[in-house]
């Protein structure tokens, strides 16, 4: 099972509340989890996803799709510091906001583009995930602190993402959870394992439930 902590030897399964950050191409939540099928939505994006927001910077950048891991490879000789990007939203609530970010980056290489400048790529990269991490970290550690939780989960595409993985657990005081990464964007596994507990609980579909292309985690 991939429900351990990464930063902790021996490892111990995750304990009850505990909070869940969920961050991919279609979810950027905040979900405090009591128990298993026990969820609250504390909160979730206004707009873009994070992962969402990874592809349409990569695009700008001329990276390819999709996006996380392409800014992940660019930031790598990037400077974080470079450009002064916005971290919306970081007190007050526990939504999330990354369009003005995504505003911030596409006017900042139309700036550069109409100085006949080269764009520095490894630096906006960097620049743009920096501000990405930031606001998911920060936000998910006032979360934990507020509702008083035990543990910490990650999950979700964006959950691969190496600078989110190494600031969560170099921040945080709780244990963090985070599956490996080959199973950050496998969807069946979650799907499964989702399934496997309302299985032990009796809780079944009947046979005509109407599929959907989404379905909500509260």
């Amino acid at each position: 099972s991939w429900l351990y902590p990464a930063n902790t030897t021996p490892h111990e399964p995750p304990r009850f509340p505990l909070l869940a950050l969920l961050v991919s191409g279609g979810h950027s939540e905040l979900i405090l989890v009591k128990d298993y099928l026990q969820y609250e939505r504390l909160g979730g994006t206004l707009d873009d996803a994070a992962g969402e927001a990874f592809d349409k910077v990569a695009r700008l950048l001329d990276l390819p799709y999709p996006g996380g891991p392409a800014i992940q490879k660019a930031s790598q000789t990037g400077d974080p510091n470079a450009f002064p990007f916005p971290r919306a939203m970081l007190e007050g609530t526990w939504d999330f906001s990354f369009s003005g970010l995504k505003t911030a980056v596409l006017r900042t290489v139309e700036a550069l583009q109409a100085e006949g400048r080269p764009l520095p790529i490894e630096n906006l990269a960097a620049s743009f995930q920096a501000a990405v991490v930031d606001v998911l970290v920060e936000k998910t550690l006032q979360a934990a602190e507020a509702f008083e939780v035990k543990d910490i989960i990650v999950a979700g595409g964006v959950s691969a993402n190496k600078s989110l993985r190494e600031k969560m657990l170099n921040q945080s005081t709780r244990p963090v959870h985070i599956p490996p990464l080959s199973l950050c964007t496998d969807n069946a596994a979650m799907i499964a394992g989702a399934g496997y507990y309302h299985y032990i609980q009796d809780d079944f579909s009947a046979p005509d439930f109407d599929v959907l292309p989404t379905w909500p985690l509260t």
